[in-house]
């Protein structure tokens, strides 16, 4: 009967109303931290390849740069599971290489786009495949994952073994050596 009547109140009403926005809004800044990192990462991911279409290597550089980034951040949080730290680990190196090579792109095109490329462009595809090498390395070892690790490792792989070709075809269009 008390809570009947404290409810029925102005101020009961508010403050119940109030408890259940703290209630729902707690959850779900808790579901969408766990989520939103990697969401995040996939969404700058994203927008790279979309500016990579619409003919903008540098600042796909820079989204991919930001990808690398969050997926670092997600491989700290994640260093208890060695498995899913690694994969995190792996994104962002591959990340690293696309990001090399797209300012390899921009640096090439900056510099009038006369063959041979400059040591930079040349320098900068080296990183590149020295990280995709390493990202394959990394992403080869989760063998025991199963559900959506797993397949997030083998979509990582994949790209990182379509990369591979990618940038051996850049360093031969470019003429490095």
């Amino acid at each position: 009967m008390a809570i009947r009547s404290f409810v029925a109140t102005k101020r009961g009403r508010a403050l119940v109303i109030l408890a259940g926005v703290f209630v729902w809004h707690t959850g779900t800044v808790g579901w969408s931290q766990v989520v939103g990192d990697e969401a995040e990462m996939d969404r700058l991911k994203a927008k790279a390849e979309d500016l990579m279409a619409n003919d903008d290597p540098e600042g796909a550089a820079m989204s991919m740069g930001r990808a690398a980034l969050m997926a670092k951040q997600l491989a700290m949080k994640h260093k208890d599971a060695a498995s899913s730290a690694r994969i995190f680990q792996g994104a962002e190196t591959l990340f690293r290489s696309q990001e090399h090579a797209y300012r390899a792109m921009a640096l090439f095109r900056r510099a009038g786009g006369q063959l041979p490329a400059s040591s930079g462009v040349c320098g900068s595809l080296a990183l590149a495949k020295s990280n995709v090498q390493q990202a394959t390395s990394l992403l080869e070892q989760n063998g025991n994952l199963t559900g959506p690790p797993a397949e997030r490792a083998a979509h990582l792989r994949a790209t990182a073994e379509d990369w591979i070709i990618v940038i051996d075809s850049m360093i031969s269009d470019y003429q490095c050596p």
